[in-house]
């Protein structure tokens, strides 16, 4: 049987909110943005949102706007995508990586904590797989390690977490920024494309001039009232603006999240229950925390995750690996060669890590049959292992 890892569930019906924008005169970041951003602030209850051209860019003007570069320090998870941690090395600071807790996989309020120095300057929680950090306990936390006049700003990474709460909050409640993925396998998706929310306005006025090379005005701005208008440029920025021919497909699917979480969480406890029985490694869950089962990741005996994959995929599914730890990456491994022993948790699960085929409509024989390859082959293997 073919399993794909992931379907996307916009139709030819969305191709009606395209045809829309390309019948007005305007492809780039316009009206439409606006909406969906006003839609993004109402959604989450903070007062500001930019769309942006990817979580990466997004993420990278917001350290920009908060003075991010040479001499700072920011503190990222050893267990997350790349774009955590270069949008830090691109701006020529230094990334500090840390680990994970062993259960639940999160950076805890309490590790991020312990490696604050004098030189911090930013946090990036990152809300893995759906499951979001403790955000409240962790800006008490950074307050209290930070020393006096020393402002240290949270950058949430939300690429997989739009719809989770955490004690009934949602992203952006208790950072300064929280940062989206609109990318093609994410809950909420436009193919390419990204947003961030903000709560103070001085960040957010500096993000939009970020998000556009530093200019002080975006094009829907230099040709109000029909004339161009004259711009200035203030701060340095990057090219993450989203246009409107991509905003015109969130719209629907921004509506619609909260009631399609039913659906990934039920398919989620499936997964759990089939195999808790299993030496199979499942994730840990925390208790206050509301899932957006974005991803459903296993572990398996370490040693054999190639030979799993092989498996897998010899028998039509498709998985992928989200993610080998950053220590273990090459270009991370050499520049911060200590960072793999003072993370053993990020280390050990990333090479164990295998994510499962989950989105909503995956049918049911489907899922069951994951399930039968993972029993009748990948247990077996393991258990040779061992």
């Amino acid at each position: 049987m073919k399993v794909d890892f992931y379907r996307h569930g916009l139709t030819a019906a969305d191709a009606s909110a395209v045809a829309s924008v390309l019948d007005s005169p305007f492809l780039t970041t316009g009206s439409v943005s606006r909406q969906v951003e006003t839609q993004l602030c109402d959604y989450f209850g903070t007062p500001h949102a930019l769309l942006t051209s990817s979580w990466t860019n997004g993420a990278l003007a917001t350290l920009l706007a908060m003075g991010v570069g040479p001499g700072d320090e920011v503190i990222v998870p050893a267990m997350t995508f790349i774009a955590s941690a270069n949008i830090v090395e691109l701006l020529g600071a230094k990334t500090v990586l840390v680990d994970v807790d062993p259960g639940t996989l999160l950076m805890t309020p309490e590790i991020a904590a312990a490696a604050v120095s004098s030189h911090t300057k930013a946090v990036i929680p990152v809300h893995l797989y759906g499951q979001m950090v403790d955000m409240a306990a962790l800006r008490q936390n950074l307050d209290e390690a930070a020393a006096p006049n020393q402002k240290i700003y949270i950058l949430e990474d939300c690429a997989h977490c739009f719809e989770g709460r955490f004690d009934g909050c949602r992203p952006g409640t208790y950072s300064d920024a929280a940062s989206f993925s609109f990318y093609a396998t994410k809950n909420v998706t436009c193919g390419e494309g990204g947003a961030v929310i903000f709560r103070e306005a001085g960040l957010y006025e500096r993000a939009l001039e970020t998000r556009m090379h530093g200019m002080t005005a975006s094009a829907v701005d230099r040709f109000k009232g029909g004339r161009y208008n004259h711009w200035d440029m203030t701060r340095l920025g990057v090219k993450a603006n989203l246009p409107d021919l991509l905003a015109a497909l969130l719209p629907s699917q921004i509506e619609t999240i909260d009631g399609r979480l039913p659906e990934r969480q039920a398919l989620s406890e499936r997964y759990r229950e089939q195999l808790s029985d299993t030496p199979i490694r499942l994730p840990g869950r925390s208790v206050n925390s509301l899932d957006a089962c974005h991803l459903f990741a296993i572990g398996v005996a370490e040693g054999c995750r190639d030979r799993a994959i092989f498996l897998l995929n010899d028998a039509g599914i498709s998985v992928t690996v989200n993610y080998r730890a950053l220590p273990e990456l090459r270009y991370y491994g050499d520049r911060y060669p200590e960072a793999a022993e003072r993370c053993p948790a990020a280390m050990a699960w990333g090479r164990q890590t295998i994510s499962l085929p989950l989105y909503p409509g995956l049918p049911r024989e489907a899922q069951d049959f994951v399930i039968s390859v993972l029993k009748e082959k990948i247990v077996p293997l393991m258990s040779k292992e061992r």
